[in-house]
């Protein structure tokens, strides 16, 4: 009773957030912040990380791909035991995603879980970095919402499985 309580005022929010604030301009800014958490640009990252040859640099890059490493088995078997519908096929009646989803369930968010191993092992290896780059992770679970793909909790829960791959991988380095 209590989940599916709590699945109902999530998607009274999603409802509330989607009507209110999802506009056409809205749409497209967020198509591009969610564009920036795509894996391509995570690996053009690694890369220039690995090339840099700078100590910090080399730590980081480790940190994140052991984060990666846990993060997306992680990310995959959720996503597929929850089998939660995403808000444009549940609601499909009443409101229509601004883009097709790569996969077909939302819970959890992948884009914020990206993200948030990125702002997260950014936070332990550069404080400052990763203080400057929050604002971009949780822009990229608004625009999700925003896009009509997810619901608020798929990126709480997205964000605390990002966060949570790079605690589990800060230990085990």
């Amino acid at each position: 009773m209590a989940l599916a309580s709590l699945h109902h005022l999530d998607q009274q929010l999603f409802c509330y957030l989607f009507r209110r604030f999802a506009t056409d301009k809205m749409a497209r800014t967020s198509y591009w912040v969610s564009k920036t958490a795509d894996g391509p640009g995570y690996a053009l990252i690694a890369l220039a990380l690995y090339l840099l040859d700078n100590q910090q640099f080399q730590a980081l890059l480790i940190l994140w791909l052991t984060a990666y490493l846990i993060e997306l088995p992680s990310y995959l078997l959720l996503k597929n035991l929850i089998r939660r519908q995403r808000p444009s096929d549940r609601l499909a009646d009443t409101l229509q995603a601004y883009i097709q989803p790569s996969d077909k369930f939302s819970l959890p968010s992948g884009h914020t879980a990206g993200a948030f191993v990125f702002v997260t092992a950014l936070l332990q290896v550069s404080p400052w970095c990763g203080v400057l780059l929050l604002p971009w992770a949780l822009a990229v679970g608004a625009s999700r919402v925003m896009l009509g793909v997810h619901y608020p909790l798929d990126i709480v829960a997205g964000a605390l499985l990002g966060s949570s791959a790079v605690w589990c991988a800060s230990s085990l380095l």
